[in-house]
């Protein structure tokens, strides 16, 4: 700093404004500062910058499952809005979701020097317990059932399980049979709490729920026992990787798609539109919810407080392509 002091011809306090943006520098003076740092190759320290205002412009994420489509775009929506309003974001993924690991991955943030942090828990803890956030953290809590304690952000499950329902017995469907997720996922029993109370409604016959892990083999295994359904004529799966497994699967066993069996995913990923046929799905918009992330913790670090409890639904759409249709009898 006082090399680029004496280059510029100024002292090195109008240096550590012209670093830290202070605008209380004239145009003319700035742009020579600017140019000395250029010339000799000076960057200001972050670290230390960050150490002596408490401020690390860093926002910790903290997930249970990197590998499921919804937690990475997600993951993904919050890295882009981060780094639009100047934030960085750390990422520490959880393998085995428990009270301990989310307690011990709070302290890894503490370390790492964060300002927030975001916790993305699809997953209900093995023991039926509840997660605890440290005190005085500014956090925000993302598909979760957590809203009476927390501030959270999620898609709006029941909306989007409704729609696909709806869709296949407005179509003509008699009733509609359901391929789950795992118990263990919030979403998962949100969306077959759903799929089960829309049938009820329509005071249609609720067929055996069938259960899957989220993956194209699960969806594959459920599509060759339903293909030897008769009655089976529509399915809902609570993912587009399950319903691309029941796609196979009734085409091996010669039920066509959607002649005899129409199918309904939920995620809307990228390869629905491509899938034979293009699956009719929900969208879920992952971008708003990083966005809304990222406003929800920027908001407690600018004001110095957490957000009251609440859970903030990001509606969702059914996208209908060509594998839904009106039952042939």
């Amino acid at each position: 700093m006082a090399d680029v002091a004496k280059l510029a011809g100024v002292s090195s306090q109008t240096v550590s404004r012209v670093s830290n943006g202070h605008p209380g520098v004239i145009g003319s003076t700035r742009e020579q500062v600017l140019a000395a740092m250029r010339q000799l190759g000076y960057r200001p320290n972050s670290a230390a910058r960050a150490l002596r205002y408490g401020k690390f412009n860093t926002i910790g994420v903290i997930l249970f499952d990197l590998s499921s489509i919804g937690n990475s775009r997600t993951v993904e929506a919050i890295a882009t809005h981060a780094a639009a309003e100047g934030y960085a974001i750390t990422l520490i993924p959880l393998d085995v979701p428990t009270q301990d690991s989310v307690l011990g991955a709070f302290t890894r943030m503490g370390e790492l020097a964060v300002d927030a942090v975001i916790i993305i828990m699809e997953t209900r803890l093995p023991d039926n317990g509840t997660v605890t956030l440290p005190p005085g953290v500014h956090a925000v809590v993302v598909n979760s059932d957590a809203g009476d304690r927390y501030s959270v952000v999620d898609t709006d499950q029941a909306q989007g399980a409704r729609l696909a329902v709806g869709h296949l017995l407005d179509l003509g469907h008699r009733t509609v049979w359901h391929v789950a997720g795992p118990e263990s996922s919030f979403a998962a029993q949100t969306r077959a709490k759903t799929w089960r109370l829309v049938l009820e409604e329509a005071g249609r016959p609720v067929p055996p729920q069938l259960s899957g892990d989220w993956s194209a083999e699960s969806g594959y295994v459920a599509g060759l026992r339903l293909a030897e359904e008769p009655d089976c004529t529509a399915v809902f799966a609570a993912n587009d990787q399950m319903a691309m497994g029941l796609l196979r699967a009734f085409h091996e066993r010669g039920r066509s798609v959607p002649g005899d069996i129409s199918v309904v995913g939920f995620d809307d990923f990228s390869e629905a539109a491509f899938c034979i046929p293009p699956l009719t799905t929900i969208h879920q918009d992952f971008a708003e919810v990083g966005r809304r992330c990222v406003q929800g913790v920027l908001r407690q670090i600018r004001e110095g407080g957490a957000l009251p409890p609440g859970t903030d639904l990001v509606p969702l759409r059914l996208v209908v392509r060509d594998s839904s249709a009106s039952p042939a009898r």
